[in-house]
């Protein structure tokens, strides 16, 4: 069997230019969640005021932020709907809703840890930290705060 020929220096940084891109690519999508301020918010169909208005919904709502145009937000919901929604009714500070009908809110990142409390769906917890190990730390409005799977949330 004859060996291979070693590759040639410009095939060779051609490949490693595209391998650093296919692995960035992974690492460089990470999810930018925004939340719905201490009002109401109008979602819309066009980033527009006069466009058709979709629906409304509560403060804390959790959305991944898509596009950003001016003084619109392009969002995904939960359901993976796309609306757009006005720039100033969103923060950066994080909520997360519980997607199960009862959640479990943990004392430590793990399912053996003591419950602390349990929430009902769709009920919003502040986001403090992703642990990294599929957790989230997160703060009930009573200032409560515990770990909850990241799987079990929306907005993570």
């Amino acid at each position: 069997m004859k060996p291979l020929d070693p590759p040639r220096p410009v095939a060779l940084a051609r490949l490693m230019v595209v391998a650093g891109l296919l692995c960035g690519a992974g690492a460089a999508y990470a999810a930018d969640f925004v939340s719905v301020g201490e009002g109401s918010a109008i979602l819309y169909d066009a980033p527009s005021l006069k466009a058709k208005k979709k629906f409304a919904v509560n403060r804390y709502m959790p959305f991944e932020q898509v596009v950003t145009l001016d003084n619109w937000v392009k969002v995904r919901d939960s359901k993976g709907e796309m609306s757009w929604v006005e720039k100033r009714v969103l923060s950066n500070k994080r909520y997360v809703f519980a997607l199960p009908p009862l959640l479990d809110v943990r004392a430590e990142a793990d399912l053996g840890a003591a419950r602390l409390f349990q929430v009902r769906q769709q009920v919003a917890l502040e986001h403090i930290e992703s642990t990294g190990t599929g957790w989230v730390k997160v703060r009930h409005q009573d200032g409560e705060t515990g770990y909850v799977r990241s799987t079990e949330v929306w907005g993570d």
